[in-house]
């Protein structure tokens, strides 16, 4: 499964580990997402969402 809010489409960000020695690997940071009960188009309906779309409410819980 994708790591993709459906709300506002944010994904995972890329970069490096630099360690001590200057040595660089690569990794990502996922986002925070949350499986929340939203009501769309007046149905309920089950989203994977990210936490800055339900503390900035752009989600109706339901």
């Amino acid at each position: 499964m994708a790591a993709k809010c459906d709300l506002c489409g944010k994904g995972p960000q890329f970069g490096n580990n630099v360690s001590h020695a200057n040595n660089k690997t690569r990794r990502r940071w996922d986002v925070n997402l949350r499986p929340v009960k939203a009501k769309v188009d007046g149905a309920s309906k089950r989203m994977r969402v990210c936490t800055g779309c339900i503390k900035t409410g752009k989600i109706v819980k339901g």
